[in-house]
């Protein structure tokens, strides 16, 4: 019976391994060694694996939203995208759509498959707050985390199935059933939540190797809790799953004093981002005339008709007093 117990513990030794980041000896706070450091999560999902399958997601994702065409608005995104990329871990292409919605959001699917929505580039008074939220979605790809989450998960599957060979009576059973079912959730959430303090951490790093001034996002942390003040419920989708807590900001509002040391100046915004939001409302709003005006056919009400009709040149003629009678043939001859 020993053999399902040392099984189930290599499992979570394992386990164990696989949740200490790759980058334990890099410096991950050295700016100077963005791009040659290794900051991946450990996994059993290869890269390639890890590519295909964002790319099945991503191809679901551009059938079932509404990709924003417009070429010079994705062209300017992609290229504040790259750049940052270029200034970053990562090690994988990215690529990087727009989603036609108006709520704040942005998200990164496996393999570096980005989407970023209309509303947060409305949203933003600077480029350097969209780059803040490109930055920290990036930090996710090039951590690997949604890897690493899977290669957890599968873990403790694996690790749960020894249980069912050994002897236990129902009331230890039960315990342990209910530790798997409850525990395991808040290990996760746990995990996401570092997961998404990790992610801070690299974007604010990879803001500043591009030029932008780290602040920046950090401001747009509070812009948006602000619009949550004011009305509640309206808290963006970016920030639904794992809000921006005061701790959070604390954290990164430290961590820019600590390792960021500061430039004489920075990219706030370029000459065109005015523009891209200018244009960006002339489309939009060129959507919404068009949804309009595909709604459907409008009905319009059918003016009523005088018994009398007039010819030009010639009195007024009386017609039929039966409005239901049939029309009469008359013979011709």
């Amino acid at each position: 019976m020993r053999k399902p117990r040392l099984i189930a513990l290599l499992l979570m030794m394992i386990l164990c391994w696989v949740s200490l980041p790759g980058w334990a000896d890099d410096k991950k706070d050295d700016v100077d060694d963005i791009g040659d450091r290794k900051v991946a999560h450990r996994s059993i999902i290869s890269q390639e694996k890890e590519i295909a399958i964002g790319k099945q997601y991503a191809d679901q994702i551009d059938k079932e939203a509404k990709i924003l065409k417009d070429p010079v608005i994705n062209e300017y995104v992609n290229r504040v995208a790259q750049n940052l990329a270029r200034n970053s871990d990562l090690t994988i292409p990215l690529t990087i759509k727009v989603i036609d919605d108006p709520s704040i959001n942005a998200f990164t699917l496996p393999g570096g498959f980005m989407y970023l929505n209309t509303g947060t580039l409305m949203a933003a008074d600077e480029e350097d707050q969209v780059a803040g939220v490109i930055a920290h979605e990036i930090g996710h790809a090039a951590a690997r985390h949604w890897a690493s989450t899977m290669t957890k998960q599968t873990i403790l599957q694996f690790s749960m199935i020894p249980l069912m060979f050994i002897p236990m009576t129902a009331a230890v059973y039960m315990g342990v059933m209910e530790a798997y079912m409850n525990g395991i959730p808040l290990a996760f959430l746990k995990f996401s939540r570092k997961d998404e303090q990790e992610a801070d951490f690299l974007g604010l790093q990879y803001m500043y190797k591009a030029g932008y001034d780290p602040n920046a996002f950090v401001g747009f942390f509070g812009k948006v809790m602000d619009e949550e003040r004011r009305s509640p419920g309206s808290m963006a989708k970016v920030f639904a799953d794992h809000p921006p807590t005061g701790d959070r900001i604390i954290a990164s509002e430290e961590e820019i004093q600590k390792i960021l040391p500061k430039k004489p100046e920075y990219l706030v915004s370029t000459s065109e981002f005015d523009d891209i939001k200018a244009r960006l409302q002339t489309v939009m709003t060129q959507h919404k005339r068009q949804q309009k005006s595909d709604s459907g056919p409008t009905l319009r009400k059918k003016e009523s008709t005088d018994k009398t009709s007039t010819q030009s040149g010639s009195a007024p003629q009386q017609t039929d007093s039966g409005d239901d009678q049939p029309p009469v043939l008359k013979r011709r001859d």
